[in-house]
């Protein structure tokens, strides 16, 4: 019987190695898996490869990941916003490597690999320092740049519903870069605030099938309350 739910956050993530490329998926504050991501923390997995659209807001998620000295490499789109001081303070001392991909070759990067598709070439990029060293051509009186693909070992995303074969759904622009990477890396740890039985959800409204997932763990859902506390479900 194949059942893919994971009796709790630690034990998803128990056998995630040193030296790994985990994707995280999130769009700002939008689809962010913070208990997964604290997870990793705890798991103590080091030497990381993190691939995001940012790095890290603040002194939590992603930022505390890179603070606690487990991520050897980022790569993202938007590494420097009004509160990425952690992120600041590595980059700038030489502590933390990073690559620069604009966001729509990083989400084709990620896609492609996912695809088979063993690179692509685009306009976004040419002439700048971004394409240097890459292979250039010109395509239809347009020069293009070779982009390759980005693939991982685990992706972490943060999903609204699942079942025990894996299935998901998302919560509307929750949804943003978790079904790309979910395809690309070899596992997938989803988080979910519900999980029901199989059969419950509609086919159609399936967006990452469960042959992407390899754990599916339930993670209760923070309501900011009137007040501004917050209380879990």
């Amino acid at each position: 019987m194949i059942d893919k739910i994971a009796a709790s956050v630690a034990e998803a993530l128990a056998d995630t190695p040193d030296g790994a490329t985990v994707m995280v998926g999130g769009f700002g504050t939008a689809g962010i898996p913070n208990e997964l991501i604290d997870g990793l923390i705890e798991q103590g997995a080091r030497d990381l490869t993190l691939v995001n659209n940012n790095a890290g807001n603040g002194d939590h998620g992603l930022a505390a990941l890179l603070n606690a000295g487990r991520v050897r490499k980022v790569i993202c789109s938007f590494p420097r916003q009004a509160d990425s001081h952690v992120f600041d303070e590595l980059y700038r001392s030489g502590r933390i490597e990073l690559e620069l991909v604009p966001q729509g070759n990083l989400a084709e990067r990620i896609r492609a690999a996912g695809a088979g598709i063993g690179g692509f070439f685009t306009r976004t990029g040419y002439g700048t320092e971004l394409a240097r060293g890459k292979e250039t051509r010109e395509i239809g009186g347009q020069m293009y740049v070779l982009e390759s693909p980005i693939a991982g070992d685990l992706a972490l995303v943060k999903a609204e519903r699942g079942d025990r074969w894996g299935n998901l759904t998302y919560r509307m622009a929750a949804r943003n870069f978790g079904p790309v990477m979910a395809m690309a890396c070899r596992h997938t740890v989803a988080s979910v605030h519900e999980i029901v039985a199989l059969g419950e959800l509609d086919p159609e409204a399936v967006v990452t099938p469960g042959i992407f997932v390899s754990r599916v763990v339930r993670v209760p859902r923070t309501v900011t309350q009137a007040g501004g506390f917050k209380r879990s479900q």
